[in-house]
């Protein structure tokens, strides 16, 4: 069976160079988000801290999927078969397998009681204005009471204290199962799953329908079962490869305030109020890896797994426009705070390529408000080369469409809050941009809207000329 760690993942990038280790001490509450922001924003590398202050047997991990070389090392493919590989890989999903605790990394250590303190966990203070530690990578099994039913999704958690956090539930399919346990006026069980493959990682993120198990999803990814253990304290399943197990509940009556916190977008979350989850247990591996996810300004790896997913959805759901179009790739700008995205198209006809812009824009995911179609002869990676198609190839009068009054992330603060309802609801106008070449000129056969390249430019192989 292939290794499902987190672990396994840090030690291919160290490998493959793609990981810094920092091995001078470091400490989570001052500067350990900074030094791993900085490492991958000028050198493009993750970062592996080994000698944390205030918390001696712990290692922590950063930015270890922030882009799409990462998530290649992870999942085993080239870089440009990453998209094509995740969605295929989803439609074939493999339902997890359940192991004996004995057999799980995850029970190397049981902590209980007055022992399962969130305190003595290397959490990160990560942007300057967050109000202390969060632990922004937990990802919340929890299972439907009346069904059955498990679903897996991230949580951002304030820690208030040693057995208690915040946990913010956004309008989803964890919200749904939520209020069931508050009509039954009952506790809702979680389990907070930190540090694990990143297959596990994507499928946390991704958005399907209710009812599907992201973990089935996740074996897909992997081409292997998701090895699953019992909890300690309730009937969830978890990764048994996992590097850290957080058990508890939600209170079904009882809200915090919370925040503020750098969030995706790269600004900040308002300040409002969450959910309260209360600790039961904590398990983990021996010589544990704390998985100290980034979150505010880009790049980050939240940014990287929502970006990812919205391209792979993206990438399927305009498959199906038209009957299916010409399209190369997609890209979500995680520079753009998850809300704008490009497609790289080769349209059919006129007007297709903004019907594909329609099409991204009303997608299964609300994060983007700005869709940018370029032509089949750009580079989808390049920004330079999508902001070269911006101001050569558009014309605003007839290339630029606006939609009002639509329905906008609930993080786009720029967008108004629906009346009476709270910021998860906002309100707000959606932009597309056909950047591709007029279609007159590919009927007339004209270069005038050709990117003047070197002669040779396309054939010509630069490391043959290199000492």
């Amino acid at each position: 069976m292939r290794d499902q760690s987190f672990r396994g993942h840090v030690q291919n990038l160290e490998q493959q160079g793609e990981l810094v280790r920092i091995e001078k001490p470091a400490s989570p509450t001052e500067n350990i988000s900074a030094i791993g922001w900085k490492t991958y924003d000028q050198f493009g590398k993750s970062t592996l801290f080994t000698n944390i202050i205030g918390f001696p047997s712990w290692r922590i991990a950063s930015q270890v999927i922030t882009d799409r070389r990462k998530w290649a090392i992870g999942l085993g493919v080239s870089e440009d078969d990453v998209i094509p590989t995740v969605v295929q890989r989803i439609k074939e999903p493999l339902e997890p397998v359940l192991i004996a605790a004995k057999e799980a990394p995850v029970k190397d250590v049981i902590l209980t009681g007055d022992d399962a303190d969130l305190t003595k966990l290397p959490a990160m203070w990560t942007s300057e204005n967050d109000p202390g530690p969060y632990i922004a990578a937990g990802m919340a099994v929890i299972k439907d009471p009346e069904t059955g039913t498990r679903n897996m999704s991230y949580h951002r958690q304030q820690i208030l204290g040693p057995d208690r956090s915040g946990f913010l539930i956004c309008p989803r399919h964890a919200l749904r199962t939520y209020q069931k346990y508050q009509a039954l006026t009952q506790p809702m069980p979680v389990a907070m799953v930190i540090g694990v493959h990143p297959a596990i990682l994507y499928a946390g993120g991704f958005t399907t329908r209710y009812g599907v198990d992201e973990l089935s999803l996740a074996g897909g990814l992997l081409e292997d079962p998701v090895r699953l253990v019992k909890c300690e304290t309730s009937d969830l399943e978890v990764p048994a490869d996992a590097e850290l197990i957080i058990e508890g509940e939600i209170l079904p009556d009882e809200m915090t305030e919370e925040g503020p916190f750098g969030e995706v977008t790269g600004g900040y979350a308002e300040e409002g109020s969450t959910e309260v989850f209360v600790v039961k247990a904590i398990t983990h591996r021996k010589d544990p890896i704390f998985y100290g996810m980034h979150s505010g300004a880009p790049m980050t790896d939240p940014q990287s797994i929502t970006g990812t997913c919205i391209e792979a959805a993206l990438f399927e759901h305009l498959a199906k426009v038209e009957g299916g179009m010409d399209l190369s790739d997609v890209r979500c700008l995680g520079v753009s705070g998850l809300m704008a995205v490009v497609i790289k198209i080769r349209p059919k006809s006129a007007g297709q390529a903004k019907t594909a812009l329609m099409a991204a824009l009303s997608s299964p995911y609300l994060h983007p408000k700005l869709a940018i179609a370029i032509d089949d002869d750009m580079d989808i990676a390049n920004l330079n080369q999508i902001f070269w198609s911006l101001t050569t190839r558009v014309d605003a009068a007839k290339d630029i469409s606006k939609i009002n009054n639509t329905r906008i992330w609930s993080l786009d603060n720029v967008s108004d809050i629906v009346p009476g309802m709270s910021p998860m609801y906002r309100i707000g106008t959606k932009v597309a941009i056909d950047a591709t070449k007029p279609w007159s000129t590919r009927l007339k056969n004209k270069a005038r809207f050709d990117r003047a390249m070197p002669k040779n430019y396309y054939s010509v192989k630069i490391e043959d000329f290199l000492p």
